[in-house]
């Protein structure tokens, strides 16, 4: 992110129509089972009248620059870089989150804590990627012999998870979607893994995906910003209440997901409460920002109030409690 692009916000590519309605861009990265309550919130607006179109980019800082820049209205992926963003002054807010610390250490059988990882094989996706920063983070806290796993990078989560599997590799962060995966799988390695650490527990105030604005839309169009916050936060408490709802929704979405998987993941997501897209507070802000601080993402200075208008998600809770 350079200067030039974090001063300009311009606009945020929005356009008023006529009929009073806007046309707007949300960017999305790669989309999964996270992202699909987001899409289904653009589909609400669509029906609202607005005009809504979805771009998919292959990197979160493609959408940062984007909302920098002006380019897109919303999106919703890695908080880190959105972090890093708004420290160099882009004109970027968090606005909601996408789902709660979904990230786990699963390790081969045998494995139950750190210092039996001294010097073995341990997966990540890349030495920035906001999981790596997790598990390192562990590794610092848990490791008490001196000795820390050899870090290989290997790809995604479902090739990391394959890796655990055969043997490649002694431990690795999954998300649950492919945990969920490996624990349906008929591959003889399987059954032998287990849970080394949960980071939903151990980090609980960490949020790694959230939504995040152009601040100028959300000065120029409130309304509509208020209306998409307020459609994710429905569509969560949707699949809380009935998962099967996130099959149906991937159905549209993502239709190459397979649906046993999904239903199964959903049910995950709702006992562990990761789908609550109000969840934000001023403290678990503060909580992640302090994480990526100490990551070395970003530096000790960035403050919640300036990453984060929380206004959005407390409208939107209090409709819903005013709709109970």
């Amino acid at each position: 992110m350079t200067a030039a692009a974090a001063a300009c916000g311009g606009g945020a590519g929005t356009e008023k129509r006529a009929d009073g309605k806007l046309a707007f861009t949300v960017a999305v990265i790669e989309p999964d089972l996270t992202t699909v309550p987001v899409l289904a919130a653009a589909d609400a607006l669509r029906r609202r009248g607005h005009d809504v179109k979805i771009v998919e980019l292959a990197e979160p800082e493609l959408a940062i620059e984007g909302l920098a820049q002006g380019d897109y209205a919303i999106s919703a992926e890695a908080t880190g870089p959105a972090l890093s963003a708004v420290e160099q002054g882009a004109p970027i807010k968090i606005i909601a989150d996408v789902v709660g610390n979904q990230w786990a250490l699963y390790g081969r059988k045998g494995v139950s804590s750190c210092d039996e990882l001294g010097g073995r094989p341990f997966g990540i996706f890349s030495e920035g990627a906001v999981a790596t920063a997790i598990a390192k983070d562990w590794v610092r806290a848990s490791c008490d012999g001196g000795e820390h796993p050899d870090y290989l990078t290997i790809g995604g989560s479902d090739v990391r998870a394959q890796a655990l599997v055969s043997g490649e590799i002694d431990a690795t962060p999954l998300e649950v979607s492919d945990a969920v995966a490996l624990e349906s799988s008929r591959a003889p390695g399987a059954a032998r893994l287990t849970k080394v650490a949960d980071f939903a527990k151990t980090l609980p105030d960490l949020h790694p995906q959230t939504v995040y604005a152009n601040a100028d839309f959300l000065g120029d169009h409130r309304g509509v910003a208020q209306e998409f916050v307020t459609a994710l936060v429905r569509e969560h408490a949707r699949i809380n209440a009935r998962p099967q709802r996130l099959v149906e929704l991937a159905r549209t979405h993502l239709p190459e997901e397979d649906e046993g998987d999904v239903a199964r993941v959903a049910e995950r997501y709702r006992d562990a409460r990761l789908f609550d897209a109000a969840a934000l507070t001023p403290r678990n802000v503060q909580g992640t920002i302090d994480f990526f601080a100490r990551a070395g993402v970003i530096g000790q200075g960035v403050r919640a109030k300036d990453a984060a208008d929380l206004s959005f998600i407390r409208a939107a809770s209090n409709a819903a409690k005013g709709a109970s």
